[in-house]
C-alpha cells in the first residue's frame, strides 16, 4: 500500500464517529503502549540533544519498553484477524483484502490470515 493510500485510510477511519466511552480494548491497549514507546524515544532524543541536561533513559527503561513488544504483536495479530473477519462478513473477497494489505494475491491474503489464526491459537494454548 502506498503512503497516499495509507494516509487516505487514516483519514477515512478518523472520520468514523468516536464514542470515548466505548474504546475497544485491544486497540486502546496498542494505542497506550505505542504512546509509551514514543515517550521513551522522545526522552532519549531530548537527553542526547541537550547534552545530558534532561532526564536520562536508563537501561531498565529500555528493557521495559522492549518487554511491551510481544504483547503488542499479539494485540496486533488479534486486531488484524478481527478486521479480516469483518471484511469477509462484508463480502470482501480475498483479492480485495490482499489489495488493501499490500499483498500480491488472494492466496497470500488467505495464507496470512491462516498464519495469524495459527499464531493466536498457539498463544491461547501457551505453545508460544
Amino acid at each position: 500500500m502506498t503512503r497516499d493510500a495509507r494516509d487516505g485510510a487514516r483519514r477515512r477511519l478518523s472520520a468514523l464517529a468516536e464514542d470515548p466511552t466505548a474504546r475497544w480494548g485491544p486497540a486502546r491497549s496498542l494505542e497506550q503502549d505505542a504512546a509509551l514507546l514514543g515517550r521513551l524515544m522522545m526522552a532519549a532524543a531530548d537527553h542526547q540533544q541537550s547534552g545530558g541536561q534532561t532526564v536520562d533513559v536508563t537501561p531498565d527503561d529500555v528493557g521495559a519498553a522492549l518487554g511491551l513488544f510481544e504483547d503488542m504483536r499479539h494485540q496486533l495479530d488479534r486486531l488484524e484477524s478481527q478486521v479480516v473477519i469483518e471484511a469477509r462478513r462484508r463480502d470482501m473477497d480475498w483479492r480485495q483484502i490482499a489489495q488493501h494489505q499490500g499483498l500480491n494475491s488472494s492466496q497470500a491474503a488467505s495464507q496470512r490470515y491462516q498464519r495469524l489464526m495459527t499464531r493466536l491459537e498457539e498463544i491461547r494454548q501457551g505453545v508460544r
